[in-house]
């Protein structure tokens, strides 16, 4: 199984941080949110990841490729030139890093790394939400319903929008999927698909999405608040 993560966004929303890195590398707790979302994953088995990358994306393949280095203690002899590292700390992740334009859509993003992915049902990730989501719930969920793509719906503060369940509202899309790779057959090229506004009607009208209901713990990032970081639209 992999996960797909879109982190390619500028996040205007959250200008005071992303002016200099991209959304999903702002920190929480020390750590970026898109490592938090990968924690979440690999807690399940899931540790094979396609990062979507575009605004500053140079940022997120030099975490990655300084990520063993900054989680060991090394001893640098400046003088003999050489590095020895007394503790190794990693994760046991194969992170693919694709560039998919700055400004491609994210349906668009998706389409872009179809050549990366190996099997036909992954799982899908925005890269500015956390929570604990269930992901083996996720997908025995989805492979119940047999639906192509599943969607994880949250009840977060009220200032969101309300899509939803029939006699049950206050639900929103949580950036948590399972996607059959039938799909990418419904996105067309170029930049300008959204995953949001284009795919998923479409498939809801088709009778092919369903909504897996989250009642735990979820966030989204898309301004700072006092209190720390919150909200997405």
């Amino acid at each position: 199984m992999q996960a797909v993560i879109l982190a390619g966004g500028r996040g205007t929303r959250l200008a005071e941080e992303t002016l200099l890195r991209p959304k999903p590398m702002v920190e929480v707790g020390g750590k970026p949110l898109l490592w938090h979302i990968m924690k979440l994953y690999s807690h399940y088995g899931v540790n094979d990841f396609v990062v979507c990358a575009g605004y500053k994306g140079y940022m997120i393949k030099e975490y990655f490729a300084n990520y063993f280095l900054h989680n060991s203690d090394v001893t640098f002899d400046l003088g003999g030139n050489s590095m020895q590292v007394h503790r190794r700390s990693g994760e046991s992740w194969r992170v693919t890093v694709v560039d998919t334009g700055e400004l491609a859509q994210t349906g668009s993003r998706l389409k872009r790394v179809e050549s990366y992915l190996k099997s036909d049902c992954f799982c899908f990730a925005y890269g500015d939400c956390i929570g604990d989501v269930s992901i083996q719930g996720l997908l025995e969920f989805h492979a119940e319903r047999g639906k192509l793509v599943t969607l994880t719906a949250v009840q977060p503060p009220g200032r969101y929008g309300l899509p939803g369940f029939s006699g049950d509202g206050g639900w929103i899309n949580g950036g948590f999927f399972v996607v059959q790779r039938e799909v990418l057959q419904w996105i067309g090229g170029g930049e300008s698909v959204s995953w949001e506004s284009d795919v998923l009607p479409a498939l809801s009208a088709a009778g092919q999405l369903v909504g897996y209901k989250h009642l735990g713990y979820w966030q989204g990032a898309d301004r700072l608040m006092r209190d720390g970081i919150g909200g997405r639209k």
